[in-house]
């Protein structure tokens, strides 16, 4: 499946990123398909001296949805990953998904492959009536590290229900069975599922897709812009008690682990700062939000993880949450000799702001 702008996949007409949005429409037009301008947001220091540079961009919203910072360029087109899920998650609740607690925050998760997220993706699949036969992602190893070694160990082979996305993908089925629709093609963009998916995405995001590709899962994928992607969680964690963006943030954050996994960090953010949904995606990308709908979204332009969690953590100090909170979130330290002879150190531009609420 190549990338293509969504009509061309679809059959409908989608707005170019220079058409205005139509006269009463809150939608706004697609995010433009360019090389994105990237700033400097993290430097990597060894002994005192910059070693490298990571470049990426960055977006702080307020909580009445104001851009309070910006770094880089949060308005060219982007393929969020697995930070677009929650979004993914809200759709389907929206077309009849029943899911609450632990399995929502699974439909939600790039999960670890632990026996728990097995089991959950296999509970979502019988409410269906369905099997692990009945996926279509990508066979794979289970995603966390140590759950991968036992794996491999214990000789099993890659399977579609160890791959990180099974629980959004047993998900899919059981929304697209509940609804009547067809099985076999429920990855294919013009299928009714990823058409609910596709309006959702725009309605959180509030701007067109600009382009539409395959996820390393299989699944579609919805380009929009870094500043449409802090948007849709703050709408997310802002949403009235009992709507499907509600119960996904409660979802989540009651259940972080299921949403990720056991040492993994997305989850322990959530747990350490009060209230907050975040979700993590591959290629750099981080998404948090507050429930007052302070929001920030990452991109890291090399996809590089030692990168991603700093500066992350430091755009939340940064849009008032209490660093201390976030001490064990500065990145991991540099070896020289077995010592710590350097670490990441986000850009001056992420130094928070004093007198702010936390």
């Amino acid at each position: 499946m190549s990338e293509q702008p969504l009509e061309e996949r679809t059959g409908q007409t989608r707005k170019s990123p220079d058409t205005p949005s139509e006269p009463g429409s809150s939608l706004a037009a697609a995010p433009s398909v360019r090389e994105p301008s990237h700033a400097p947001v993290a430097h990597l220091v060894r002994g005192g001296v910059i070693e490298g540079v990571h470049y990426g961009s960055v977006v702080v919203l307020a909580a009445d949805g104001s851009v309070e910072l910006r770094i880089g360029d949060i308005e060219a087109a982007f393929y969020p990953r697995s930070a677009l899920k929650p979004v993914q998650a809200v759709a389907m609740l929206r077309a009849g998904l029943p899911l609450e607690g632990d399995l929502l925050s699974l439909a939600a998760a790039s999960h670890s492959g632990e026996e728990r997220h097995l089991a959950g993706a296999r509970r979502i699949l019988e409410l269906a009536g369905l099997t692990e036969d009945d996926l279509r992602n990508v066979p794979d190893l289970p995603y966390g590290p140590v759950v991968r070694e036992d794996w491999i160990r214990a000789g099993r082979l890659p399977s579609r229900l160890a791959q990180n996305c099974s629980g959004k993908h047993a998900a899919m089925l059981c929304t697209t069975r509940l609804n009547g629709w067809s099985l076999d093609d429920y990855l294919d963009p013009a299928h009714p599922l990823q058409q609910v998916i596709a309006e959702t995405v725009e309605d959180l995001t509030g701007q067109a897709v600009a382009r539409v590709t395959v996820d390393g899962c299989g699944a579609p994928l919805f380009a929009v812009s870094l500043h449409g992607l802090a948007r849709a969680v703050a709408r997310i964690t802002t949403a009235p008690p009992g709507t499907p963006e509600a119960r996904v943030a409660d979802a989540m954050r009651e259940h972080a682990e299921m949403a990720s996994g056991s040492g993994r960090d997305v989850a322990a953010l959530m747990r350490a700062v009060p209230g907050l949904l975040s979700k993590d995606g591959f290629e750099g990308v981080q998404v948090a939000a507050l429930p007052d709908g302070r929001a920030v979204a990452v991109k890291i332009a090399d996809g590089a993880d030692r990168a991603r969690v700093p500066v992350t953590a430091a755009a939340l100090a940064r849009c008032g949450v209490d660093p201390a909170a976030l001490t064990a979130f500065g990145g991991a330290p540099l070896l020289g000799g077995g010592a710590v002879v350097g670490h990441i150190r986000p850009t001056g531009a992420l130094a928070p702001l004093t007198g702010r609420p936390t």
